[in-house]
């Protein structure tokens, strides 16, 4: 057996590390965990369960693709059992993170004592941290240079997935402000999360409302090709495709048209902040994590999020 296991953040980059031909197994790790209820014990029955169920509704994805894409790839990792190290491929932004620290929690559970290593830069940069984007020759030089992580860093990782699925998202306001040199864009992707809530002026959060207004501000001819242009946008976040057609079901109200793409006046009222669609817009069954998104406000002027 091979004493190195690899777990990246997507089928992209598993066909770009395949051609690096490093030692070792890889597995993918398929998942969005930024989006939708989580519980805490990762890989566990009602884990999936609840996924299955959130990827269902909001995705239509069947129980078949969920099975043969997921699942089997989980169970895969499950089989991976004597591998001395294990490498952790996943970028910057906050789609990976959460689900970084994810298989994090899974390893402290299910792989005590195995060597945990990430591969990142130790200094945040101007440029996103996106793997694709690397040479093959400059991954190499970035697998060498992979961090040790230590068990107190995997416990880090760890709590903070915990608090992730808590029913409160107020607790994670503390580690947004602090620095971690092990893992450093994960202070930065727990702070995009908190954006994520509605904000008390309108009821659209951070990124809801960028969409609205790259529609009033660019000419945009469809909605093919306006999505295309918030995937571009969008090096924070990490969202394709699936994620912004989703999101503009949910904001279609606000729309004219999508073909061209504008606004009708009650979106450019939200856009403008004097008309506030919380009361639209609010679901109890959308979760972020483990809190439900419409029983928190983001306040703007004070950077903090209140519990209603």
């Amino acid at each position: 057996m091979t004493t190195t296991l690899h777990i990246t953040n997507g089928d992209d980059f598993t066909s770009y590390l395949k051609k690096l031909k490093l030692e070792g197994e890889i597995i993918t790790w398929r998942e969005m965990l930024c989006e939708g209820k989580t519980l805490t014990e990762v890989g566990s029955e009602s884990f999936w369960k609840t996924r299955y169920e959130y990827l269902h509704r909001y995705y239509k994805i069947s129980k078949a693709n969920f099975i043969e894409a997921t699942l089997k790839e989980y169970r895969r990792l499950c089989n991976q059992k004597s591998q001395e190290e294990i490498v952790l491929w996943f970028d910057e932004d906050l789609f990976c993170q959460i689900n970084m620290i994810a298989v994090a929690s899974w390893l402290k559970k299910h792989r005590k004592g195995a060597q945990i290593s990430l591969v990142c830069k130790k200094q945040k940069k101007s440029t996103p941290f996106i793997l694709t984007n690397f040479s093959e020759e400059q991954l190499h030089k970035l697998y060498q240079s992979r961090i040790t992580l230590t068990q107190d860093d995997i416990e880090y990782a760890d709590y903070l997935w915990q608090l992730y699925c808590s029913d409160t998202p107020l607790r994670l306001e503390t580690f947004s402000k602090f620095n971690s040199s092990q893992f450093p864009y994960l202070t930065d992707a727990i702070a995009l999360h908190l954006h994520r809530f509605p904000t008390v002026k309108n009821g659209l959060n951070e990124l809801e409302n960028k969409v609205l207004q790259t529609a009033d501000q660019k000419r945009i001819a469809s909605k093919s090709k306006f999505v295309q242009s918030l995937v571009k946008m969008d090096t924070q976040y990490g969202y394709g495709d699936m994620q912004y057609i989703n999101m503009l079901g949910h904001l279609k109200p606000l729309f004219k048209s999508f073909s061209p793409v504008r606004l009708n006046q009650e979106g450019k009222n939200v856009l403008s902040r004097a008309e506030n669609y919380y009361p639209f817009i609010k679901s109890e069954d959308i979760y972020l994590g483990g809190a439900k998104k419409y029983s928190f406000l983001y306040h703007e002027d004070t950077s903090k999020l209140l519990k209603l």
